[in-house]
């Protein structure tokens, strides 16, 4: 009996926790899991603002977490996906190849995005991946104290990257340029304690400051003000991979996949999505916010799902919401906080020390939970439930229409 393939595309937060996931919930006879990424080792993405200062982080090679699993590693890059013929291109050190799949998950997550800006490809370092951040790590390095550092974006990236770096090189200039005003979807308190830790730390905040343009030594606001800037780190939000939107999946104008609720694409069967890749909805049909926080739920949906489909079980739908956003201040302070289903902040917040240490025990915990895949599950692996090949093409237009249904 031929072994239903499985492939992965990503290991990011979202892809090796899917696979693993599948691992835990499928017998190994049935299936063939291959997890394709580009690097070996798992990126901790929500620590990068701490390679970029300096920090060593722990090393977690994929090829010790996967061991013994009976998840298979191919490390590749990904360069396009035909999804009528059921296939993956990569590319590696010995050239060019073809994954054949009957049910993928596309976890290729995204990228830092340049906004159109003029002159941040030239000129701005970005942290949303590994090379980025080694690339901010070596410049800052090269900075002599009072040369001034631009962080552009207040968001939750923003604010990391501004307070990891001030605390870090307090002999440096660092200001943070945010289009609205500083932390203005937080609470009360929790604006006030981030003006607090800012102010402690000597950062200097434009508000209401878009910029318009990047340069080697400054940036430029829609107001004219120029901000002086030996290094400018970008972080004004995340652009998906590409390569979903050249193929014939349904994507949104901004290239994610549109899926159902339980990740599975509305115009392929085949194919499931996650994390940033995905266009997913939460409570009051609001899209989820890209971040760890909205992939991982993801993860864990579509692996049940594929597994319940596989298997003949009923397919579970949990609903994704949030508890809270975790940001940290630097090393010593951090802020909780609490929001509603919808991610809107409420009057309660955790700061200072504390909430440094509860960010530190989220970061931690995810990064568990990638290295222990297969763990957490009190389930024995099922077997699949094989369909006649005729019987199987004939139920992929219904299993799309019931797919667009289920979206309305």
């Amino acid at each position: 009996m031929q072994q239903h393939r499985i492939v992965v595309l990503g290991a990011g937060y979202t892809g090796a926790i899917a696979a693993g996931r599948l691992a835990r919930r499928l017998r190994r006879e049935d299936v063939a899991i291959t997890l394709v990424n580009a690097e070996p080792d798992f990126v901790e993405r929500v620590r990068m603002h701490q390679l970029a200062t300096g920090q060593e982080l722990t090393p977690r090679p994929f090829g010790e977490m996967f061991a013994g699993t009976g998840v298979a590693l191919r490390l590749a890059q990904v360069t396009g996906v035909d999804v009528e013929r059921r296939t993956v291109s990569v590319t590696d050190a010995n050239g060019a190849e073809e994954l054949a799949y009957d049910t993928l998950l596309y976890a290729l997550g995204s990228g830092w995005n340049s906004q159109g800006v003029p002159g941040t490809a030239e000129h701005a370092h970005e942290i949303a991946g590994r090379p980025g951040a080694l690339r901010l790590r070596e410049r800052l390095a090269r900075l002599e104290a009072g040369q001034p550092v631009v962080v552009v974006g207040g968001g939750l990236t923003g604010l990391e990257a501004a307070t990891e770096i001030a605390e870090a090189r307090p002999d440096l200039d660092v200001a943070l340029a945010a289009r609205g005003g500083l932390g203005d979807w937080l609470s009360a308190k929790g604006r006030r304690h981030l003006r607090k830790v800012f102010g402690e730390l000597g950062i200097t905040a434009y508000e209401h400051a878009a910029v318009t343009a990047v340069e080697a030594d400054h940036v430029t606001t829609a107001d004219s003000t120029v901000i002086p800037a030996a290094v400018t780190v970008w972080t004004t939000g995340f652009a998906v991979h590409p390569i979903a939107k050249a193929t014939t999946l349904e994507v949104t104008g901004t290239g994610q996949i549109v899926v159902d609720r339980t990740m599975r694409s509305v115009s392929h069967p085949d194919v499931y999505a996650i994390g940033d890749a995905a266009m997913v909805t939460g409570p009051g049909d609001k899209p989820l916010r890209m971040s760890c926080a909205s992939g991982v739920p993801t993860a864990w949906q579509a692996a049940d799902a594929v597994a319940a489909r596989l298997t003949g079980g009923k397919v579970p739908n949990v609903p994704v919401r949030y508890f809270n956003q975790c940001i940290s201040l630097g090393r010593r302070q951090g802020l909780i906080q609490y929001v509603t289903a919808d991610d809107r902040a409420v009057r309660a917040a955790l700061t200072g020390r504390l909430a440094a240490v509860y960010k530190e025990l989220v970061c931690k915990g995810a990064a568990w939970s990638v290295a222990n895949p297969t763990l957490g599950l009190p389930v024995r692996p099922r077997r699949v439930v094989r369909q006649p090949a005729r019987a199987a093409r004939a139920a992929r237009p219904a299993q799309a229409v019931s797919a667009v249904k289920s979206q309305a």
